[in-house]
C-alpha cells in the first residue's frame, strides 16, 4: 500500500476503479482515515459497476437499436438476433484491454445491444444504450425494460480477467455482510468450469432509499467475463421505484450471464494478460496474524461474535452485553509519507511514535452511528488504525450509545509493541 491518498468512496457513485490494496480512505473530521474493512468488503462489487447504468441511461452512448431484434424467454437462446461478431470485454481488469482485438469480428453497439434484447422476457424496452467490442470503454449494452409489472433498468458488460489471478477471484466471491448488506448471495463453480456469483443486495448500503440491486457476475474458464446488474427502478440513482423487485430472478439472471449467445462478444476481445504474482504481506502483517494480535488484545468483558482478517487488516464484531460493536485494525508499513497531512499536533511518545485520536459520527450511512478511532505512526513508518463503532456494522443503525471500546483501550491496543513484531 501507498500512501498516496486516494478519493471519497467510490461505491456510492457506482463509477468507483478497482481498489486492490487495503487503504481506501474517507474523512473523519476532515482528516482521511484507513477503512480497510469496506474496501475488501465490497471491493469486488464495487467493480462490477463499471459497466451499469449510472442514474441515467443517457450516461452511456445511445444507440438506435431498434424494436425488431427477437425477445426470447429465459433457458433459450435468442432466435434470430442478428449477432455477426463477437461481443468485446468491460468490467474491472477487461476495461484497460477492451478495445483490442480478440480472435473474433467485432460487434457494433447495435449488435451488442441485440444480444441483451434477445435473452430477456417479453416486455417494453426503452432507453436503448450500448457499445461495441471496439469501444474503448468496453462493449455492453443497457436499457429499460417493462414487463407490465413496472420500469426496470437493466445492463450487462462483458470484459475478460486473468482466470487464475486474484482479482477474478475476488468478483465471484460473496462479499462480506458486515460491510455490504444483502438480502441473498450465491457463489458456485459450473460443470463448465465457470464460476459464478449472483446477489441480491441494494443500490445504497444503508438502503436509504428501497432500490434493489441484484447482480450476476461469470468468469468463464478461459478468462471472459459476463457482469450483469438489474434494479427495481427505472435507473440505478435518483429514479423512483416502480416495483418492490426487479424483475429478473436469480435463476433468471443467471440463465443471462452464461448464455452462449455472449460467445461471440467474449472472443471479439483480446484476452487478459496474466496478473503479477502478489508478494506475500510482511512476516505479522497477513490477517490471520493482525487477526490474532487484535483478539489478544481485546479486554476480557466483551465477547466476539464476528471475526474476519486479511492482509494488513482485520476486524472484530464485539458485545459486552449492551449491543454489537465493530472494532476493525489496519497495520500498513511505510506509510510515513503521510506524517505531514494526518499527524500534525499529534501526541509524541517517548519512542516517537505519533499518536492522534478521533470522535465523530460514521460515514457509511447508519442512523446514529458514531466513529471512535487512535491513529498512529511509528518512526520506522508502520501505521496502525483502530477504529470502534456503536453498531455492529457501519451501514446499519447504532445498537448502543457508544462503542463497546473506551478511547483509552483504543490507544492502548494501537500503541501496543506487538505490531511492530514478528
Amino acid at each position: 500500500m501507498s500512501g498516496t491518498r486516494k478519493d471519497r468512496d467510490p461505491f456510492e457513485t457506482g463509477l468507483g476503479d478497482a481498489l486492490r490494496r487495503t487503504g481506501e480512505t474517507f474523512s473523519a473530521d476532515g482528516v482521511p482515515l484507513v477503512d480497510g474493512g469496506v474496501d475488501r468488503g465490497r471491493r469486488g462489487v464495487r467493480r462490477r459497476r463499471a459497466a451499469a447504468v449510472t442514474g441515467s441511461v443517457a450516461a452511456l452512448a445511445v444507440v438506435g437499436l431498434g424494436a425488431s431484434y427477437a425477445s426470447g424467454a429465459f433457458g433459450h437462446e435468442p432466435g434470430g438476433a442478428p449477432v455477426a461478431a463477437r461481443p468485446a470485454a468491460s468490467g474491472a481488469a477487461a476495461s484497460s484491454a477492451a478495445s483490442a482485438a480478440g480472435t473474433g469480428p467485432q460487434l457494433s453497439a447495435r449488435q451488442v445491444g441485440a444480444v441483451l434484447e434477445g435473452l430477456l422476457p417479453k416486455g417494453k424496452i426503452t432507453e436503448r444504450s450500448a457499445r461495441g467490442t471496439g469501444d474503448p470503454g468496453g462493449p455492453m449494452a443497457a436499457l429499460v425494460h417493462d414487463d407490465g409489472r413496472g420500469k426496470a433498468a437493466i445492463s450487462v458488460g462483458i470484459g475478460a480477467v486473468d482466470p487464475s489471478g486474484s482479482e477474478a477471484e475476488e468478483q465471484v466471491a460473496c462479499p462480506d455482510k458486515v460491510y455490504v448488506p444483502y438480502d441473498s448471495c450465491r457463489s458456485e463453480k459450473l460443470p463448465d468450469g465457470s464460476r459464478l456469483m449472483v446477489l441480491r443486495g441494494y443500490e445504497y448500503p444503508d438502503k436509504r432509499v428501497d432500490t434493489k440491486w441484484w447482480h450476476a457476475y461469470l468468469v468463464t474458464r478461459d478468462g471472459y467475463t459476463v457482469d450483469a446488474s438489474e434494479w427495481n427502478a427505472p435507473a440505478e440513482k435518483d429514479a423512483a421505484t416502480t416495483r418492490d423487485e426487479p424483475p429478473l430472478s436469480a435463476a433468471q439472471l443467471k440463465a443471462l450471464v452464461t448464455s452462449k449467445a455472449w460467445r461471440p462478444v467474449m472472443e471479439a476481445l483480446e484476452k487478459a494478460p496474466r496478473e503479477p504474482v502478489r508478494q506475500p504481506p510482511a512476516q505479522g502483517q497477513d490477517g490471520k496474524a493482525i487477526l490474532r494480535k487484535l483478539t489478544a488484545l481485546l479486554p476480557a468483558s466483551v465477547k466476539v461474535t464476528a471475526r474476519n482478517g486479511e492482509e494488513g487488516f482485520a476486524y472484530v464484531v464485539v458485545d459486552d452485553g449492551k449491543g454489537a460493536s465493530l472494532v476493525q485494525i489496519n497495520v500498513q508499513p511505510r506509510m510515513s509519507d503521510v506524517e505531514s497531512d494526518l499527524f500534525g499536533g499529534a501526541d509524541v511518545l517517548p519512542d516517537g511514535m505519533k499518536v492522534v485520536s478521533h470522535q465523530g459520527p460514521g460515514e457509511k450511512g447508519g442512523e446514529g452511528v458514531n466513529m471512535w478511532t487512535v491513529d498512529t505512526l511509528r518512526t520506522d513508518g508502520l501505521r496502525v488504525v483502530i477504529s470502534a463503532f456503536n453498531s455492529g456494522a457501519q451501514n446499519t443503525k447504532a445498537t448502543r450509545e457508544e462503542p463497546a471500546l473506551t478511547m483509552a483501550q483504543l490507544r492502548s491496543i494501537a500503541t501496543n509493541p506487538v505490531w511492530a513484531g514478528k
